[in-house]
């Protein structure tokens, strides 16, 4: 059977940008059109797993991304049980969650052969299971960062409106290069998508038009914007996605434009890789 899971890195090497945010939210959004959706927390600090509240102390839990990329790394059979085991369930997405054992594992990739697809192969078996998977990177460009690109399809590159966030974009965008050219040839930039923008500021405007004028020619920086919001920074505190803490407001609607506008690449790319004479 044809996979058509399309697997989506969310990432930038900037931290508070709303990486997590808009994991938990886009995640969300998309499975309220009906699409299937797996989030996968990638970083050790369990900002995703501690967002979504899926434990009162994620490392305290048994199984997490760290060992299901263990099993990967030491060649043992898969184990469907634990892959169940890991899969916790928030609102209408599903989540593999990740506690402080996977910055261990980082270090061990070091030593691990083909360690740049370890996560690739960790989260093959899953492909057929969802129509998309998102991956909440961690804020670094270190070695679980790069498993994350190269078990992508696409990158989603959250970026606020900040002198210090758009100049980081450049060392991010040469590693997307770097890992397109050497190791995953099919990997694409969705997008860059500006969040916590407070439209009334001249700064996050100028900044916003100069990024744009800047790399738009070349990648796709998203029309929808993520307003700064209050009630979005209180999401995490509830447990909740902002579409049941503020389902009527700026937030909640931007991200429903987000996922619209990445069902929309979606089907495009697929367009692409039709063979021709098929319909």
């Amino acid at each position: 059977m044809e996979d058509k899971c399309k697997v989506i890195a969310i990432a930038n090497q900037k931290g508070g940008v709303g990486k997590t945010t808009t994991a938990v939210n886009l995640g969300v959004a998309l499975a309220n059109t009906g699409k299937r959706v797996l989030c996968i927390d990638c970083d050790p600090q369990s900002s995703l797993s501690r967002s979504c509240q899926i434990s009162d102390d994620p490392d305290s839990l048994d199984v997490t991304l760290s060992e299901l990329m263990e099993y990967e790394m030491t060649g043992e059979d898969k184990d469907y049980l634990l892959i169940n085991n890991a899969i916790k369930q928030f609102e209408s997405i599903d989540l593999i969650p990740s506690n402080i054992s996977l910055s261990g594992t980082e270090t061990a990739l070091f030593n691990c052969m083909s360690r740049e697809s370890v996560l690739k192969r960790t989260i093959e078996p899953l492909r057929k299971n969802y129509d998309i998977i998102l991956i909440d990177c961690m804020p670094s460009l270190g070695m679980m960062t790069i498993n994350a690109l190269v078990a992508a399809d696409s990158v989603i590159i959250p970026c606020e409106p900040s002198f210090l966030s758009v100049k980081g974009l450049d060392l991010l965008l040469h590693s997307i290069a770097k890992i397109k050219r050497q190791i995953n040839p099919t990997l694409q930039i969705d997008g860059v998508l500006m969040t916590m923008v407070d439209s009334r500021t001249i700064n996050a405007r100028e900044i916003t038009s100069a990024l744009r004028d800047a790399v738009g020619h070349n990648i796709n920086v998203f029309n929808i914007e993520i307003p700064r919001s209050v009630r979005a920074t209180e999401c995490p505190n509830m447990g909740e996605s902002i579409f049941v803490h503020d389902p009527g407001g700026r937030v909640a609607m931007a991200y429903e434009e987000l996922a619209k506008e990445v069902i929309s690449l979606e089907r495009k790319a697929q367009t692409k890789l039709r063979p021709h004479g098929i319909r």
